[in-house]
């Protein structure tokens, strides 16, 4: 069964982000846990996680199908130590949240070498900071999207994720999400060749590894390396691959999730992507 929502807002609280998925007719959904451009936010209270539990049951999304996002300013592959220590501490914060609020897994964007340092270096600091927050945490996965390659940003090509797993002390606490608008950019052709680039990924990652995948068609061309989002139908990619992605088993039973440039068209969407499925 495909579990198909958008990354919704915290406004008023992050208790509120299961009502609003709810309010566009999603079965699953992906929220920022705190303000993603700031360093600290102030901690949940009592409150925030009770309210946010009694929402999540009503709106009857299951916490399975919730794919928190760390914020922005985070990059645990940062070649400077001090920067990278601090980028390591605010990720196990948002950990910690994430586990505070019954959620099982957070999603991050790999880092970037910001060009101080070879990639394999900063894939391996990379691995290190994951290593640290997972001694630092209870059970939260930590699920390593694939990015367009925009700049010095690392994990656009499956190996260097797994070149990141592979130096995880823990592989049950590592997991993947794909972005097809990001794989896309990064050079891979699932527009043209979607049996082939998912094969890959079964081959140098796992698909039991996949945890979740953001839904987004792209502006950007094939390989040309920008992380340029556009809603689905309007890009380069088209319906074709969305419904051979809604068809294809291998992504039941984990939260597919718009971040499309309309929110206004999000419930619309939904609607026609679970219309796909044959």
């Amino acid at each position: 069964m495909k579990y198909v929502g958008a990354h919704v807002s915290i406004s008023g609280g992050v208790e509120n982000a299961p009502l609003n998925a709810s309010k566009i007719g999603a079965n699953a959904f992906a929220l920022f846990t705190k303000s993603p451009r700031q360093w600290t936010s102030k901690p949940l209270t009592k409150e925030n996680t009770n309210s946010f539990k009694v929402n999540l049951l009503k709106s009857g999304i299951s916490s399975e199908h919730v794919l928190p996002h760390d914020g922005y300013l985070i990059n645990i592959g940062n070649p400077d130590l001090e920067k990278r220590e601090k980028s390591v501490i605010t990720f196990i914060d948002e950990a910690k949240r994430v586990e505070q609020l019954g959620l099982s897994v957070l999603n991050f964007h790999p880092g970037s070498h910001l060009g101080e340092a070879s990639e394999e270096e900063s894939l391996a600091l990379i691995a290190k900071g994951v290593n640290k927050a997972i001694t630092e945490t209870e059970k939260v996965v930590f699920v390593l999207e694939t990015t367009a390659g925009q700049g010095t940003n690392l994990g656009y090509t499956f190996e260097q994720l797994a070149y990141i797993i592979d130096r995880v002390v823990d592989r049950k606490r590592v997991g993947v999400c794909i972005d097809t608008c990001h794989i896309y950019a990064a050079g891979y052709d699932i527009k043209n060749k979607y049996h082939d680039v998912m094969n890959s990924f079964g081959n140098v990652l796992g698909f039991d590894l996949l945890k979740g995948v953001h839904l987004n068609d792209s502006k950007s061309k094939l390989g040309q390396k920008l992380d340029r989002h556009h809603s689905i139908g309007d890009g380069e990619l088209g319906w074709d691959v969305f419904k051979k992605l809604m068809n294809d088993p291998r992504f039941d039973n984990i939260p597919l999730i718009l971040e499309t440039i309309n929110s206004d068209i999000w419930e619309m969407e939904i609607q026609q992507l679970y219309a796909l499925i044959e």
